[in-house]
């Protein structure tokens, strides 16, 4: 029987995630970083003041991990860590503008990735794959598949 895996969707997701995960981990380690890193400075981008359990939730990680995580970029001067008005036992996470250059650099590999994966594929297979992955991700939040997203 012949190997069906190269075309069934939840493999071919897999390993196209596994490819940009592979050129984010060699593209982050050649400025210094890791794409921990990247991806915690790219979340609090998008939602700036989250706490470290909101943050290790979203990344799937354990809370230590990302305190580890945030001690390296705390120490590089890209985040800060403030007391919760509400709560002193919970630090909120602030970018610093020492994070702008290497945010303008995640957006370039991000676009670079994107450009070089939608190669030769017309837009409206494009917009297509899009709105199926949209789906997918939607029809998956509504069974609790992935803790730590809004559904």
């Amino acid at each position: 029987m012949p190997d069906r895996s190269d075309t069934d969707l939840l493999i071919l997701l897999h390993d196209v995630a596994r490819l940009v995960r592979t050129l984010a981990d060699r593209r982050a380690r050649a400025h210094g970083m890791t794409r921990a890193q990247w991806m915690i400075l790219f979340r609090l981008r998008r939602r700036d003041g989250m706490t470290q359990r909101e943050l290790a939730e979203l990344l799937e990680v354990e809370p230590i991990t990302v305190g580890r995580l945030v001690d390296r970029l705390e120490a590089r001067g890209m985040v800060k860590r403030c007391a919760d008005p509400a709560d002193r036992r919970v630090w909120r996470l602030h970018l610093t503008p020492a994070a702008a250059p290497v945010l303008a650099e995640i957006d370039e590999t991000r676009h670079a990735f994107d450009a070089a994966a939608t190669r030769n594929l017309p837009e409206a297979q494009r917009a297509a794959a899009i709105a199926a992955l949209l789906t997918m991700k939607s029809n998956l939040l509504a069974l609790g598949a992935l803790p730590g997203e809004a559904a």
